[in-house]
């Protein structure tokens, strides 16, 4: 169905290739994953199979790509669209029309499908990806997750024979994102669907997948093989394999299930030990925020730029304040009764399905919400009444959108303006870009980026000013496992230098490995809200993986694991 035929892609003004050697054919009715690490041209690659590249992104692509026999050189993607059916990382691009339900007829009208086949299908893809609820709903106001959903079901209405997804699950809460996976699997198996999937959340995807492409590094051949045999000697795997790597099983694990049956001996060596269950973790936590000690798995990093205090000192001993907040938007009650405390030092998760009203929070904490009622406060300031030169100096916000904050031509001219608008020394932003993005050249241009290229770079932006107050929205969107834990050893230093952090998230294994505590919202009220360890043991949807396979005994990561057992 679909043919690479040694492939190569060279963007214009660029010395070598994003891509080369590419020599792979996915056959009818297979689910494909294409893995590796950010930047190495997964998208470039699923771009080649849709036309897009190089009819829009430009560049030389050299070698032949075919999807069910039409080259995609000389078929532009207009003329490829009954064929292929097409999600990037970014589902704001992908929309044209006002709301959920007449975007999902869209594609079956520029194909000039009848009108009861289009209300069949649309009625169908409703049903199978839980957006019954929003069929009247303007896309404008829906989550990133939900417009997510409303994008992936854009492309399943026409029933294209080829399926190509960029991070499909990267905005999607563990359970939406299970259901999407399931309705792929479907179309896979019962009606000859081909699937080609770029994801950097292995652990959700990597046993739905026939086959697996690893592309090791920029303009390396990529390597073909089974699940099993790539994730062997894939330098990215889900947290389920490093634990197989650690307990030296073969072959290794790909699902919790497989795991959890030869998970006995381990339990019981871990059960004979002085670990760090979950009790100790506990204890961590549970320190004074300003005094509390480094997590010691975390990697030695040679950040120290921002070794000095926040730039403001807030009068309030909390970081923020929330009391009786309620928020209403559109008729639509977002947030109901919130209230909440963060102390300095503290990390906090929030976590909950898509549309919960966890960006709705963080927006409100920055000022670009104001509270319907209750009050709000950040250091010692209303945030939307709060001039945003001085707001910037007490809270900071990296949205799920990096673009929102990115509007220079290159990164050197971002980083410029980001030490101009903090009034800090020049070259602080470019200094945490090249530790966070090592070997991004001054005169990338942003839209160059990928988008966990692009939401590091926005990461940079907002912490030169360095804010007591850091929040983040989805900020593993779009990461590879390496560049979430350089994420996450640099938050952790922010943490214990004194800086807040509230993170709105979906990665369960994030929030294991960097949380202290974890506040669950449903339908914009809390409905749960404590230690770590506490809230998501206790929840199918939110334990990490770590957390299945050796439950009853708790432990969260694969790093506690290794610790105890050494």
């Amino acid at each position: 169905m679909i043919r690479f035929e040694n492939v190569s892609v060279t963007y214009d003004g660029a010395v070598e290739p994003t891509v080369q050697g590419v020599d792979f054919e996915v056959p009818e009715g297979e689910l494909v994953l294409l893995v590796g690490p950010s930047g190495v041209g997964k998208s470039t690659v699923l771009g080649a199979v849709s036309g897009l590249v190089p009819h829009f992104t430009g560049g030389t692509l050299r070698g032949r790509v075919t999807v069910a026999g039409r080259d995609t050189r000389t078929h532009k993607p207009r003329e490829l669209a009954d064929v292929v059916g097409t999600v990037g990382q970014d589902p704001l691009s992908h929309f044209v029309t006002d709301t959920v339900e007449d975007e999902l007829a869209y594609g079956m009208e520029s194909l000039g499908l009848a009108p009861e086949v289009m209300r069949r299908r649309v009625e169908e893809t409703l049903d199978l990806l839980g957006l019954a609820d929003l069929r009247d709903r303007s896309i404008s106001t829906l989550s990133g997750g939900q417009r997510q959903r409303v994008a992936i079901g854009s492309v399943l209405t026409p029933h294209p024979g080829v399926l190509v997804l960029d991070e499909p699950t990267s905005a999607l809460d563990p359970a939406a994102a299970e259901e999407v996976l399931a309705v792929l699997q479907r179309l896979v198996h019962d009606l000859g669907t081909t699937v080609l999937m770029a994801e950097h959340r292995l652990e959700r995807v990597v046993q739905y997948a026939d086959r697996i492409v690893l592309m090791p590094s920029p303009g390396t051949a990529p390597v073909i093989g089974t699940p099993a045999e790539i994730m062997a000697v894939s330098p990215v795997y889900p947290p389920v394999v490093a634990l197989g790597r650690l307990a030296e099983w073969s072959p290794l694990p790909l699902t919790v299930r497989d795991a959890r049956r030869r998970a006995a001996d381990l339990r019981q060596q871990l059960e004979n030990r002085d670990g760090i269950a979950l009790q100790g973790r506990g204890e961590l936590r549970d320190q004074p925020r300003t005094t509390r000690t480094r997590h010691e798995s975390a990697p030695p990093t040679p950040l120290r730029w921002f070794r000095r205090k926040p730039t403001f000192v807030p009068q309030s001993p909390h970081a923020a304040e929330v009391q009786g907040l309620t928020v209403t938007r559109d008729h639509i009650r977002a947030l109901h009764h919130i209230d909440l405390t963060v102390t300095p030092g503290e990390t906090v998760a929030l976590m909950g399905r898509n549309g919960a009203g966890k960006s709705t929070l963080l927006n409100t904490l920055v000022g670009l919400v104001e509270p319907s009622a209750g009050q709000v406060h950040v250091g010692g300031a209303v945030p939307h009444r709060t001039p945003p030169r001085d707001l910037v100096r007490r809270v900071g916000l990296v949205p799920q959108e990096p673009r929102d904050l990115l509007y220079a031509d290159t990164v050197e001219a971002e980083c410029a303006a980001a030490d101009t608008d903090a009034g800090a020394a020049p070259g602080t932003c470019r200094a945490l870009v090249s530790e966070l993005l090592p070997d991004i050249a001054d005169d990338t241009h942003p839209r160059d980026l990928s988008e966990g290229q692009r939401l590091t770079l926005a990461l940079a932006v907002v912490l030169t000013a360095r804010p007591p107050l850091l929040l983040l929205d989805e900020p593993t969107r779009g990461l590879d496992y390496a560049a979430k834990a350089r994420l996450v050893s640099l938050l952790r230093d922010l943490a214990a230098e004194g800086h807040a952090i509230v993170l709105a998230t979906h990665d369960v294994e994030l929030a294991a490995e960097l949380a202290h505590r974890v506040i669950l919202l449903a339908e914009g009220e809390v409905i749960a809200d404590g230690p770590t360890a506490d809230v998501v043991v206790s929840s199918p949807s939110f334990a990490p993986q770590v957390t299945k396979i050796l439950a009853p005994q708790q432990w969260l990561t694969v790093a506690q694991v290794r610790k105890a057992l050494s």
